[in-house]
C-alpha cells in the first residue's frame, strides 16, 4: 500500500481530534446523545486510487444530529426562560383613589397628637375620677370611656361634627351659625366649655395658616362667639372634600386616644395596657359613629352624669395636672 501523503495525515489528525473532543463532552455532560449515538457517520476515510496509482483520502461531511445544548444542561426546548419583570405593587383601584389617600393624609395630620391644639392638657374630668377612685386600672378606664363615647361627649361631639360638615357642604350659613351657638352652650361645665372652645380656636388658627379653605373662612365670618372643636373639624373636612364618615371615625378615634393618654399618666398605666384599652374601645367608637351619622340635633343628649360631675369637681381639685 503506497504511503500516505502529508495532506492525508493532516486529515486523519483533524478527524481524530474531533472524536476526542466529542468523547470528552459526552463524559462531562453524562449523556450519550450529544452527537446522536456519536452521530457521526463520518464515513471514516475512503480511499480511492487515482489514475496515478496514489491513494486519495476524502471525507464526506459528517451528519451531525447533536442534542441542543439547552437539553444537555437540563432545560426544555425553546428559548431560555426569561425572568419576569417584578414591578412595584400597583395602587388598588376601587372605592379608594388618589383623592381618598389625600384625605387620609390630611385626617392623620389634623387629628394627630402632634397637631398643636393642646389636647394633651385636657382630661375631660378623668383626673378627678382617678382621684375619687372611679378609675383605677385598665378595666375601669375602658368602662368609663366606653360610656363617654356611647352616651356622653363622644356621641354628642360626633353629632355636632356631622351637622357642621353638612352645613359647610351646603354653604348654609344660617345652619352653621345656629350650630356654633348650640355646641358651645351644650358643654355641661365651665371646664368642658374651655376644653372644646380652646381646642376649636387653636384648630381654626393652625388650619387657617396651613390648610386654609373657603369653608373655614365662611365659618369664621358667621361666628359670633367661640366655636366648639368638633364644629371646626367638620367644617374644615368638608372644605377639603374629605368624606364625612372617615372624618367622624378619625375624630372619635383621636378623642378616645387622648382620653387614654390622660389615663396612662394619671392611674398610671403601662403602654401595653393602654393599647389593650384602645383595642377594646373599637366597637364603642364604631357604634358611636354609626349613631351620630344618622342623628338629628334633637337626638343630642348625655346620660353620663358622673362624668359631668367629674368635670365640675375638677374645677376645685386641689392638685391637678390637667386643665379639665
Amino acid at each position: 500500500m503506497p504511503p500516505l501523503r502529508k495532506a492525508d495525515m493532516r486529515m486523519i489528525t483533524i478527524t481524530t481530534t474531533m472524536v476526542m473532543i466529542i468523547t470528552i463532552i459526552t463524559t462531562i455532560t453524562g449523556t450519550t446523545t450529544v452527537m446522536a449515538t456519536m452521530g457521526m457517520t463520518m464515513h471514516t476515510i475512503i480511499t480511492t486510487m487515482t489514475t496515478a496509482g496514489r491513494p486519495t483520502t476524502s471525507m464526506t461531511a459528517p451528519i451531525i444530529t447533536a442534542t441542543p445544548i439547552r437539553t444537555v444542561m437540563g432545560r426544555s426546548k425553546g428559548p431560555p426562560p426569561r425572568r419576569p419583570h417584578v414591578s412595584a405593587p400597583a395602587v388598588q383601584s376601587g372605592a379608594t383613589g388618589p383623592t381618598e389617600y389625600a384625605a387620609l393624609y390630611r385626617l392623620m395630620t389634623w387629628l394627630s397628637p402632634s397637631f398643636p391644639v393642646g389636647a394633651f392638657s385636657y382630661s375631660s374630668g378623668i383626673e378627678w375620677a382617678v382621684e375619687a377612685g372611679d378609675i383605677g386600672n385598665a378595666q375601669t378606664l375602658q368602662e368609663w370611656l366606653s360610656t363617654m363615647l356611647s352616651d356622653g361627649p363622644g356621641f354628642c361631639d360626633g353629632v355636632f361634627l356631622c351637622h357642621a360638615w353638612r352645613a359647610s357642604a351646603a354653604a348654609d350659613d344660617i345652619a352653621a351659625a345656629e350650630l356654633i351657638e348650640l355646641a358651645a352652650a351644650f358643654a355641661p361645665s365651665r371646664e368642658r366649655h374651655l376644653e372644646t372652645t380652646a381646642q376649636g380656636r387653636a384648630f381654626a388658627d393652625i388650619a387657617s395658616s396651613t390648610w386654609n379653605c373657603a369653608a373655614l373662612d365662611r365659618l369664621l365670618t358667621v361666628a359670633s362667639g367661640p366655636i366648639a372643636y368638633p364644629v371646626v373639624v367638620g367644617t374644615v373636612a368638608a372644605g377639603h372634600g374629605v368624606r364625612l364618615d372617615l372624618t367622624l371615625h378619625a375624630f372619635l378615634h383621636a378623642q378616645a386616644a387622648n382620653w387614654i393618654s390622660a389615663g396612662v399618666r394619671l392611674i398610671p398605666l403601662g403602654q401595653t395596657d393602654s393599647q389593650r384599652v384602645m383595642a377594646a374601645l373599637e366597637p364603642a367608637v364604631a357604634a358611636a359613629a354609626s349613631r351620630a351619622l344618622d342623628a338629628t340635633l334633637d337626638d343630642i343628649g348625655s346620660a353620663t352624669f358622673r362624668a359631668d360631675l367629674a368635670s365640675m369637681r375638677h374645677e376645685t381639685q386641689y392638685t391637678r395636672l390637667f386643665r379639665t
